[in-house]
C-alpha cells in the first residue's frame, strides 16, 4: 500500500489521510509530490485520477479523495476503530467530516495552512467570523460529549480531518475560545502529528500561490486595477 502525497507544509488534504495511517498503525510506503516547479500539474495527474492528492494505491486499487481513503483504510482495517464504534457518535463524526470537506471556504481561502510559518494578525476575522463560529460551536458540542480530548474521546478519522484547521489557528493565531485552543493543543500533541510536522519544517520549498503575503498582494493589485 502506498500514499501518494503532497508538501507537508502545505497540504492540508495529504495530512488528513497520512495522519489516519500513520496513527492507526497501517503499513504503507510513502510518494511525495512537489506542488511546484516545472510540469509540478502534470506529474501530479499522471498518478492521481483526478489530478490531486492524496491518492492511495493499493494494488490494483487506485483511490483519490480523503473521505474515501478513510473509508476504505476503515473496511480493510475494521479493528482499527478509525471510526467510533457506536453507532450514533460513527454517525456523528462522519457528518462533522462530511461538513469539513465540503465547507469552511473562507478559512481555507484566506488562511492557507502553512506548518512553516507564524502570521498573526494576517488574516481579516471578519472574512472568516462566520466559519470560526461554526467550528467553535461544533467542536464545543462534540467535545462536551466526548469529554475530550479529542471529538470523540480517542482520536479518530474526524480528528484527523480537523487536524489542519487546528493549525491554521495556530499559524495565523485566530480568536477562539480557550476550549478550542486545547482542543488544538491537542491534535498539535499527537505523534502521528508531531512526526509530519518535523518533516514540514525541514521541506525547502516555498509555494507561492499557498504564501499567505503573496495572497494579500494579489488581492491589493486587484482591489487597485
Amino acid at each position: 500500500m502506498k500514499l501518494i502525497f503532497a508538501n507537508r507544509n502545505y497540504s492540508s488534504w495529504s495530512l488528513r489521510a497520512w495522519l489516519v495511517l500513520r496513527h492507526f498503525g497501517i503499513p504503507f510506503d510513502e510518494e511525495l509530490v512537489l506542488l511546484s516547479g516545472e510540469g509540478w500539474k502534470e506529474t501530479i495527474r499522471k498518478k492521481s485520477p483526478s489530478g490531486r492528492v492524496p491518492v492511495l494505491v493499493d494494488g490494483d486499487v487506485v483511490l483519490p479523495e480523503t473521505i474515501a481513503i478513510i473509508e476504505y483504510l476503515n473496511d480493510k482495517y475494521p479493528a482499527k476503530g478509525i471510526w467510533p464504534s457506536n453507532r450514533v457518535e460513527r454517525a456523528l463524526a462522519r457528518a462533522a467530516s462530511a461538513e469539513m470537506h465540503g465547507g469552511f471556504n473562507a478559512l481555507r481561502d484566506a488562511a492557507p495552512m502553512n506548518l512553516r510559518a507564524s502570521h498573526p494578525g494576517k488574516v481579516d476575522v471578519d472574512i472568516v467570523a462566520d466559519d470560526l463560529k461554526r467550528i467553535e460551536r461544533l467542536w464545543g458540542d462534540l467535545l462536551s460529549r466526548s469529554g475530550g480530548p479529542y471529538l470523540f474521546g480517542a482520536f479518530n478519522a474526524a480528528d484527523a480531518m480537523f487536524a489542519p484547521v487546528a493549525t491554521r489557528i495556530r499559524t495565523y493565531e485566530l480568536p477562539v475560545s480557550d476550549l478550542a485552543q486545547e482542543y488544538v493543543e491537542a491534535i498539535y500533541a499527537v505523534p502521528a502529528f508531531q512526526q509530519w510536522l518535523a518533516e514540514a519544517l525541514k521541506e525547502p520549498w516555498v509555494v507561492e500561490q499557498d504564501e499567505i503575503d503573496m495572497i494579500l498582494a494579489k488581492r491589493d493589485a486587484a482591489g487597485h486595477a
